[in-house]
């Protein structure tokens, strides 16, 4: 994993479904597949998750990179 000495930025859903152009139901059965990155919650014992948009762009840059446009 690339550590940034950057700001660390947390998205929600909303903003992850727009950056990855996938709905929230795709999102959520490609992380009981393994295939996406799972959500982390904000607080400990809290309802509200986020993801690490630096996670997210590598997660994007490596399905560029290996030609996978689909999801399988």
């Amino acid at each position: 994993m690339m550590i940034s000495h950057g700001r660390v930025r947390t998205i929600r859903m909303r903003e992850l479904t727009q950056k990855v152009n996938l709905r929230p139901s795709t999102i959520y059965a490609l992380i009981a597949e393994g295939k996406f990155p799972p959500s982390h919650k904000l607080v400990p014992g809290g309802r509200a998750a986020g993801w690490l948009e630096s996670t997210i762009d590598e997660w994007l840059i490596d399905r560029s990179q290996k030609g996978q446009g689909d999801i399988d």
